[in-house]
């Protein structure tokens, strides 16, 4: 480069001008300097003769997003949070869906099925996407179900302010009367499993016994107290549930039967009962939540192609599946809220099916457990005073939570019915209820779109789970009280 070049070009930089000068300078440089979109920032650090340039990288937000800013002492990755919400929402309402069909009819259970997967998967991303702005407008990390409507309420129109608490409860025995529901059905499950399996090989037994037998087991597994470290237990209760559905569809595809040997529609009083038991089946929004809140890239949650959306339309697909082909092949003998009690009993591979999903929901107890744990310990916790009261009090805690599903699930045996019951009674209301309510209040009143089109979307599914409430509640609580009616 010529001498020419170099001076044209300091005198460009201004380092070809009086020290004074470019002392004057200097500030309006620094203020007037204008960045490109999407480029690095520039800062201008002066030292005593000469300037120097130092390039910044740009600052997108992410070190101010408390979401993306979580100190997790043990996080899950994206493989592991799929495979915990796989296993969150393929548990026992899976093998009901036969029952839930039977109680629809093949044309409404088909396309109803696929309609509430994608109703509820809708509504887990409402939760998720207004717990995140409610984390950044009160600077929280995270949030859980019942913290994310107390701070709706409390930071959302002043008129509702005073009711934060009070949702916040509502949610609170909403989750916990679901999740522990959640746990009866698997302590009956797995009893009534290990029965049939036993009566054909040894001898017969009450189904109370086993469930006795596994009351000790089931209390030691739970004192487990990291989500991560239920991710082995996780992973082989789900490489037993996928081995056990495959050979379900094995027997299910064996000589079906034409379509018009079942109900394609069945009758009105029989509807809430599929919306009990469908709901049911998509039993993940209780740990949608700690499963977003836990992971080590919570941004790969959300989108069309990110955890949350391939887990469902996986869990949305596998129901359909079992519901249409479950009925089709064996009718009104589906009735008994479990398509494993429906193999044949002389086969051993039948057998070995009920044994690995007896297993296999053994081992998901602890997931939908880890739910109502987070919300009773710390009631608990606050009245402990010493470090050994505490080490010792959530051990008990633990132990007496387990006793109750035991209890619970002795009381009511009847497995088709407790499904139907704990998916319109609590269910609904968490998963079609609280969370486009607590997204109204979220974006109220200048955020929910044109003509308010979030608003009035929200209502209608809102309405639509209250109805399911009220009337699927009914109906199974009539179910549970006259079964042979």
């Amino acid at each position: 480069m010529s001498y020419g070049s170099v001076k044209c070009a300091n005198d460009t930089l201004g380092l070809n001008k009086p020290k004074a000068k470019m002392r004057d300078e200097r500030q309006p440089l620094l203020e007037n300097e204008q960045l490109d979109e999407g480029s690095s920032s520039e800062t201008i650090n002066v030292q005593s003769t000469a300037l120097d340039i130092q390039q910044i990288p740009v600052n997108d937000g992410k070190d101010d997003d408390p979401v993306l800013n979580r100190n997790l002492e043990s996080p899950t990755s994206n493989l592991e949070t799929m495979i915990h919400l796989l296993k969150g929402n393929i548990g026992t309402g899976i093998l009901a869906m036969p029952d839930a069909f039977r109680n629809a009819g093949l044309a409404v259970g088909f396309f109803g099925t696929l309609f509430m997967g994608a109703i509820c998967t809708h509504c887990m991303h409402i939760l998720v996407n207004s717990t995140h702005e409610l984390c950044r407008r009160v600077q929280k990390p995270s949030l859980g179900f019942s913290e994310a409507g107390e701070v709706a309420f409390k930071t959302g129109p002043e008129p509702l302010q005073k009711y934060s608490q009070l949702v916040k409860s509502l949610i609170n025995v909403f989750l916990c009367i679901t999740q522990l529901g959640f746990c009866c059905v698997y302590f009956v499950f797995v009893a009534a499993n290990l029965h049939d399996v036993i009566k054909n090989y040894f001898f017969d037994m009450s189904v109370v016994w086993y469930l006795v037998m596994l009351l000790i087991p089931m209390i030691f597994l739970n004192w487990v107290k990291k989500l991560k470290y239920i991710t082995p237990a996780s992973l082989f209760a789900s490489i037993l549930t996928t081995s056990g559905l495959v050979i379900i569809f094995f027997y299910l595809l064996q000589d079906l039967p034409s379509t018009s040997t079942v109900n394609a529609f069945a009758s009105w009083s029989q509807l809430p009962l599929y919306f009990g038991t469908a709901i049911y089946a998509f039993e993940g929004i209780g740990v949608i939540l700690p499963l977003e809140n836990n992971m080590q890239t919570p941004q790969d949650f959300g989108g069309w192609n990110g955890v949350l959306n391939t887990g469902m339309v996986i869990v949305a697909c596998l129901y359909t599946a079992v519901g249409f082909f479950g009925y089709l092949k064996y009718g009104e003998r589906a009735k008994y809220g479990s398509i494993t009690l429906l193999l044949p009993d002389t086969d051993i591979l039948a057998q070995s099916v009920r044994l690995m999903m007896a297993i296999a929901i053994f081992l998901s107890y602890c997931l939908q457990f880890y739910v109502p744990m987070n919300i009773v310990w710390p009631m608990i916790k606050k009245h402990l005073q010493t470090d050994k009261q505490i080490f010792y009090g959530e051990y008990v805690t633990r132990s007496c939570l387990v006793f109750l599903t035991f209890a619970l699930a002795a009381a009511i045996p009847n497995l088709g019915a407790v499904i139907s019951l704990v998916g319109a009674f609590s269910s609904s209301a968490l998963a079609l209820i609280f969370p486009p309510l607590i997204e109204i209040v979220t974006l109220w009143p200048n955020n929910l779109g044109h003509r308010n089109w979030i608003l009035w979307k929200d209502v209608a599914i809102m309405v639509f789970g209250i109805c399911g409430f009220i009337v699927g509640s009914y109906v199974s609580i009539l179910n549970i009280l006259h079964p042979d009616a």
